[in-house]
């Protein structure tokens, strides 16, 4: 686990926010259902320890999923 001074995404980051850091954000938002159907819309200021919480997804695994983006250049991702 990272410690919370070195990652990119943290508990109390806006959703907006995280999806300005890396162009594949909204997919692993989509991977842990968050925001991809009416339903489970979530909003652009929420955070992401608040979307985690209301919709029971582990907010460490997550943020781990997140951080995974970062060790990929942003023009290898948007290839895949």
């Amino acid at each position: 686990m990272l410690e919370a001074e070195n990652r990119y995404f943290r508990p109390d980051m806006t959703v907006g926010n995280a999806m300005e850091l890396h162009p594949r954000v909204a997919e692993v938002f989509a991977a842990f259902h968050l925001g991809g159907c009416s339903h489970c819309g979530i909003r652009q200021y929420e955070t992401i320890e608040q979307v985690c919480m209301a919709y029971g997804v582990d907010l460490e695994t997550l943020l781990e999923v997140l951080e995974s983006l970062m060790e990929q250049p942003e023009d290898e991702a948007a290839k895949e």
